[in-house]
């Protein structure tokens, strides 16, 4: 999944990493939408975003 970078904020989406390509200060996200993988998850350490593009 390819998402579109914003130019504000995506609301309701906080991200703290700093080093993804959509990473706006104060913790914002600017991908139009993010995809959230495995599909079978047992817990929060499982899971990772499969949107994350580095900077570049």
């Amino acid at each position: 999944m390819r998402a579109n970078k914003m130019d504000h904020p995506n609301q309701g989406i906080k991200c703290v990493v700093n080093t993804c390509y959509y990473y706006s200060s104060g913790d914002h996200c600017l991908a139009d939408k993010i995809e959230v993988q495995p599909q079978n998850a047992a817990d929060t350490q499982e899971t990772d975003c499969a949107t994350f593009a580095p900077k570049g």
